[in-house]
């Protein structure tokens, strides 16, 4: 599975937020880096989005659709 920066989710975050988000700032809840969205690593062909923390790897955001809903899974992120 080939890893992306989070600019490959900039259309998904604009569907879920209503703006853009990629140069949106927040905080790793497991290491505490702070990055910029577009500064995820994000794996697109699973069963959902995932993106992972560019410093620790661990996972930040989740995002499946379910029936045409737009799922989110933020709990590993702080934003600011």
């Amino acid at each position: 599975m080939e890893a992306l920066d989070g600019n490959a989710i900039g259309g998904l975050l604009i569907e879920v937020f209503g703006a853009e988000m990629t140069t949106t700032r927040g905080t790793c809840v497991h290491c505490g880096a702070e990055m910029q969205m577009a500064e995820l690593i994000v794996y697109l062909p699973a069963p959902g989005t995932v993106a992972r923390c560019p410093t620790c790897k661990d996972v930040v955001m989740v995002v499946v659709d379910k029936r045409g809903i737009k799922c989110v899974d933020f709990r590993g992120l702080a934003m600011f």
